[in-house]
């Protein structure tokens, strides 16, 4: 694994994604676990968007942070996801507004999908 420390960073977001409790506490009510000072959802949009190609081209970093095709395909799905409720609402909602949307549910069920493809449920 090229990127070791990148890929604990997506693990921990897939688990951040798969947790509507951790979601609501974090991002809504602004309660944290001990040593974590600040959280949003924002923060693992821009890990998949813009920090790396997860949510372009997943397949070009197995080997790198990803170790196969199955992993890259459970974060195909779940970046799916999330396009479809980018493009249908938007990337300018809270976090609040964007938990209570139908298609939150998706959200969190790819998520923990690709929890157990990698391993951490």
């Amino acid at each position: 694994m090229k990127f070791p420390e990148m890929r604990a960073e997506l693990i921990l977001n897939l688990q951040t994604l798969s947790n509507p409790a951790y979601q609501t506490a974090a991002w809504i009510e602004h309660r944290y676990p001990a040593g974590v000072e600040y959280d949003e959802f924002d923060y693992v949009v821009h890990f998949f968007y813009d920090d790396t190609e997860l949510a372009e081209n997943p397949d070009s970093l197995i080997g790198e942070i990803l170790r196969n095709k199955e992993e890259s395909e459970s974060i195909k799905q779940l970046t799916k996801e999330l396009d479809a409720m980018f493009t249908r609402y938007g990337v300018n909602l809270k976090d609040s507004e964007y938990l209570s949307k139908p298609e939150w549910a998706d959200i969190v069920c790819k998520s923990r999908d690709a929890c157990r493809v990698f391993g951490t449920v």
